[in-house]
């Protein structure tokens, strides 16, 4: 089966369940209340972060360095606010880790290439490949 598809059916049923027993606890408007309250404080929060990334992106832009770390991070929040659009309290929990800044460099460290054990570009020891070649242009 399909993961994507997977997740479309176990995602809302998570949903569904959490919406039951917590509104069983405090209240069905209560629930609702806290649905859109996390909703509008994880945009905030979003937004804020995204700012920031921002920011420091162009800060890197400027010292003529590459703001891959800042362009990841950008796209991470973008996830973590659509995560905190969708109403539920299992998607707001992703969200909000998504968002919060040190789980992301948890997330980043863990698919790193340095960390999964794939090549790095650059060599350690630097060995080079001396030859000779011919220029096929320059005899026409």
């Amino acid at each position: 089966m399909n993961s994507l598809l997977l997740a479309l059916i176990i995602i809302p049923a998570i949903e569904i369940y959490l919406f039951i027993k917590i509104g069983a606890s405090i209240g069905a408007l209560n629930t609702v209340l806290l649905i859109f309250f996390t909703a509008f404080i994880g945009i905030y929060y979003a937004r804020a972060q995204g700012l920031n990334t921002l920011n420091q992106g162009i800060r890197k832009m400027i010292k003529e360095q590459l703001p891959i770390y800042e362009l990841l991070s950008g796209a991470l929040i973008a996830v973590g606010a659509i995560f905190l659009i969708i109403p539920g309290f299992a998607t707001d929990l992703f969200g909000f880790l998504i968002i919060f800044p040190p789980t992301r460099k948890l997330i980043f460290k863990k698919y790193s290439y340095k960390q999964n054990g794939q090549k790095n570009y650059k060599s350690k020891n630097n060995q080079y490949i001396e030859g000779e070649f011919k220029d096929l242009d320059d005899e026409k």
